[in-house]
């Protein structure tokens, strides 16, 4: 695909993320990202068939972006600390950020019945997640920056604390201390003193 078409790709995603997070995935239409992304139906059919193909590109984008950055900074040879300090950060304003949360839209997506049998497309995200978390974490061990923990019920913790907050905070207000306790707790059972 040539530069443009990749940059239209971008555009209507960009376009599509608002309206997912505040409607959910079951009520956006390809109608509603034509306008959304200001494009004729052509030119919107051009490039996707589908609300769920866009919205399947969206997550394995957020996914694969989480990925890219820590195996780039790990490259980089950064602290590993100043790593998961980023990360955690961002985890903190998401948390607490109802307004951008596609968190009813990727339970509604994943729960349909013709994806929920497909062995499990949400699951490979989730292994994707936690291969990245864990490459973090072993890295930090490795440096000597992080404690030497178990690391696959560590990043359970931090996923499904994230996730969970996330679509709580759809459901009802979210104190701000609750997310900052969590990535409070995350550090103490990581970082080295």
């Amino acid at each position: 695909m040539n530069k443009k078409g990749q940059q239209t790709r971008e555009h209507i995603k960009q376009s599509a993320y608002p309206l997912f997070a505040e409607k959910g995935f079951k009520q956006v239409t390809m109608k509603d990202i034509c306008e959304a992304a200001n494009l004729s139906r052509g030119g919107l059919y051009g490039h996707y068939e589908s609300t769920r193909q866009i919205f399947q590109e969206m997550v394995e984008d957020m996914v694969g972006r989480q990925e890219d950055e820590v195996n780039g900074r790990i490259g980089q040879n950064e602290p590993a600390v100043s790593i998961l300090g980023s990360i955690l950060e961002k985890y903190q304003e998401e948390m607490i950020d109802s307004q951008s949360s596609l968190s009813t839209a990727i339970y509604e997506y994943f729960s349909m019945q013709d994806i929920a049998g497909q062995k499990n497309l949400l699951y490979k995200q989730y292994e994707k997640s936690v291969h990245t978390w864990k490459t973090l974490i072993q890295y930090g061990v490795a440096r000597q920056e992080f404690y030497d923990v178990e690391a696959g019920p560590v990043v359970d913790l931090i996923l499904f604390s994230y996730q969970g907050v996330r679509m709580y905070s759809k459901l009802m207000p979210v104190d701000k201390g609750i997310p900052a306790g969590i990535v409070r707790q995350v550090k103490k059972i990581l970082v080295r003193g």
